[in-house]
């Protein structure tokens, strides 16, 4: 769905400017300038590679490819969440922090994360649940600390899943500019054919054509892309503030049923249990 979306968003742009450009009577390939897109994409390229270092140009097309294929956002998804969250700290509760290092230690073989492929498949959660358990199992933090080193690392994270986003976004805000760039070279390019009107009227035509691609450019695909990112983190990031408030409500003494119905309440209303939903859940793992 969210492909379908994607590119369907951006054929309905592009369908849109050619076909009101069509039934003004225009031809389609008077706005094919191959001279223009080599200026108008090699400028954007070499911005995107001047601005972002290696690690965040590399993020950058991680993030394109996953707005492509989409987040799961569904409720499901934080439901496994939360029972996990539930078993995992009912084992701490019973046994002591301690019984949780076989699970945190090894979590593809762990008996309780078995149970949740969502949660296996998504490994940066993995790996923040299991370095979050970690300084509890191994009696290096009070358990009051706990909170405020989460806070820490999820600020780190945000920050830096916000890059490519500030990319995509200085795009949008620079390819109007790329197309002006474009066509003034257009323009100079049109005065040395003034003794040829036919050719000065095409070499101006593609110097417009160029601030069209460069504008239509940044409003129907940098400028989407970026929103569509940001809003793939902020349903990432409240998957982990879910981790985040149920261990430190847990370290601070309450039961795992409680911290899980704490960490529930930071979810949206569309993947939001309810408190009856999740005495159902938490019933339906004590009965198996």
């Amino acid at each position: 769905m969210a492909a379908l979306l994607f590119i369907g968003g951006l054929a309905l742009a592009f369908g849109s400017a050619i076909g009101g450009f069509v039934l003004g009577h225009g031809n389609p390939m008077d706005l094919v300038h191959p001279a223009e897109m080599v200026i108008i994409f090699g400028i954007a390229a070499s911005i995107t590679l001047v601005s972002s270092p290696f690690p965040v140009l590399m993020r950058m097309i991680s993030d394109v490819v996953e707005a492509i294929k989409g987040v799961d956002t569904s409720k499901d998804r934080y439901c496994d969440l939360l029972k996990l969250l539930y078993e995992i700290l009912q084992v701490g509760r019973r046994k002591g922090y301690i019984a949780m290092d076989e699970h945190i230690s090894d979590p593809k073989s762990s008996s309780i994360f078995g149970k949740y492929n969502t949660f296996l498949a998504d490994q940066a959660a993995v790996d923040f649940l299991c370095a979050a358990l970690r300084p509890l199992v191994d009696g290096k933090v009070k358990p009051d600390q706990i909170d405020s080193i989460l806070s820490t690392e999820l600020s780190t994270k945000k920050n830096e899943a916000s890059n490519s986003v500030a990319t995509l976004l200085m795009l949008q805000d620079s390819m109007p500019g790329v197309g002006i760039v474009a066509a003034l070279m257009g323009v100079i390019n049109a005065l040395g054919k003034m003794d040829d009107p036919e050719a000065l009227v095409y070499t101006v035509a593609a110097a417009l054509s160029g601030t069209f691609l460069g504008i239509w450019s940044a409003y129907s695909i940098f400028g989407p892309t970026g929103v569509l990112i940001k809003h793939n983190n902020a349903s990432k990031f409240m998957y982990f503030e879910v981790i985040r408030v149920s261990i430190a409500g847990f370290a601070k003494g309450l039961a795992p049923a409680m911290a899980v119905d704490v960490a529930r309440r930071a979810l949206t209303d569309k993947t939001q249990p309810t408190g009856e939903e999740l005495e159902e859940l938490i019933k339906s793992i004590k009965a198996n």
